[in-house]
């Protein structure tokens, strides 16, 4: 359909190399390769994500960016063997085709998996869809209560026991990314030492651990064209952990503006969650304990932090912007985006609610 996600020539400078992966694709589909034809899904700041066209059929691949010397941060192997495992128990799980860590083919891990229809809801809705409160809202129940099914799952029983070490997992996260922020740091921003400094003072006791996305919000979740209600794929898994699953909602909370926010914060957003229906911070925190029974008490601790992270993840796309690793025009303007995630967490403290 017309308002489905569509793929574009690959921007200057991520091009893909079309004859050095034909002999890795021929290893693995049946279809002759003479019609191959590579573009680029144009959303996204960090993995690049291709559409591959051939014999009728689409393959998506997944590699890490262009430059990027941040290795955990674009984990493929850890994203392939998440789906892998995931795929069997989830059906928004992707299922991965082939997994190809030979850096004679690409200069970086990737992998293929078939391409998945369906609408991806942004910052503005794509051209022919349109979102009355009642659909608002249960698209919002339905971002929600996805995380929730994820949360809810065994992960010792599906195999993922050895996937993270929750025990001390927000102390490592509070650390870790204090220290990603030190090491990417371009500009003097004031309010992010001291987020650093509350973070590290005040972290809470975790509730027991689940399988966590680490980056869920709108723009990775696939709804259904025909039932916009209906999640039929999950992306972006290359952070999947085992951990404490309100840092999960905490970072899903920080991309989600709402329509009290700031028009600086609604250029920022990553859905349209200001639309009219859709819930607030605090509904969907009181949806979540009411479905899971965790106690979400803290989480002023859990939203601020999620906004620490993002910006740092945005300070480390435009530091490798700003040494020429990569030359996306997009990045540029991130530096702002470090500073309102900043501003924003800072008053978030000072008002002592989300």
């Amino acid at each position: 359909m017309s308002f489905e996600d569509g793929a574009r020539a690959p921007r200057p400078g991520e091009e893909l190399d079309l004859e050095a992966l034909r002999p890795f694709l021929a290893q693995h589909v049946d279809e002759p390769l003479d019609d191959l034809q590579i573009e680029q899904f144009p959303g996204g700041h960090s993995n690049l994500t291709y559409l591959l066209r051939f014999a009728g059929r689409e393959l998506v691949l997944r590699r890490p960016p262009f430059g990027s010397k941040v290795k955990r941060a674009h984990d493929m192997g850890r994203e392939h063997r998440v789906l892998s495992v995931l795929s069997q128990h989830c059906r928004w799980a992707p299922a991965p085709l082939a997994f190809c860590d030979d850096h004679a083919v690409m200069g970086a891990d990737f992998y293929l998996m078939n391409r998945l229809r369906g609408v991806i809801f942004r910052r503005s809705l794509p051209d022919g869809v349109s979102i009355d409160e009642p659909a608002a809202r249960r698209l919002s129940e339905t971002l929600l209560d996805t995380l929730i099914e994820l949360h809810a799952l065994d992960y010792q029983a599906v195999g993922l026991g050895d996937l993270g070490k929750p025990d001390g997992y927000v102390e490592r996260q509070v650390s870790g990314w204090t220290k990603r922020y030190d090491a990417a740091q371009t500009d003097d921003i004031a309010q992010m030492p001291a987020l650093a400094d509350w973070l590290a003072a005040n972290m809470p006791v975790s509730p027991a651990p689940a399988i966590i996305h680490n980056d869920y919000k709108f723009d990775n979740v696939i709804y259904d064209s025909e039932r916009l209600e209906r999640v039929v794929g999950v992306l972006d898994w290359e952070m999947t952990t085992v951990g404490d699953p309100l840092m999960d909602l905490g970072t899903a909370l920080c991309y989600w503006v709402e329509a009290g926010d700031s028009d600086a914060m609604k250029n920022l957003s990553f859905g349209p969650t200001a639309l009219p229906g859709m819930l607030t911070r605090r509904q969907l925190v009181e949806r979540y304990c009411e479905k899971t029974g965790r106690d979400a008490s803290d989480i002023l601790f859990y939203y601020t932090f999620g906004l620490f992270k993002t910006a740092v993840v945005l300070q480390q796309i435009y530091y490798r912007f700003a040494q020429g690793l990569t030359k996306d025009p997009r990045f540029g303007a991130l530096i702002g985006g470090v500073g309102l995630l900043a501003e924003t967490a800072a008053a978030t403290l000072e008002r002592q609610h989300i």
